[in-house]
């Protein structure tokens, strides 16, 4: 039996300005079935969240790259 969907998310690669998006905007509200297409703006948390992650992304390429550099056999290249 096929799952019935009420929504999607959708998300853009980098914050963009809001006259920018507005075609996008526009474009998704033109899909049969949308009937509401609502604006998210960029706040602090996502700016904190962001650099939690980089943060920690930093961390393991670091690591990883250590480890490679030290010549550990379970690095995988």
């Amino acid at each position: 039996m096929t799952q019935r969907l009420k929504g999607v998310t959708v998300t853009f690669n980098q914050d963009i300005r809001e006259d920018d998006a507005e075609c996008i905007i526009n474009a998704i509200k033109m899909v049969k079935g949308v009937i509401h297409v609502a604006p998210v703006e960029t706040n602090v948390d996502d700016y904190m969240n962001r650099m939690k992650v980089q943060t920690e992304l930093e961390k393991v390429i670091w690591n990883a790259l250590d480890k490679y550099r030290k010549g550990d056999a379970n690095v995988k290249t």
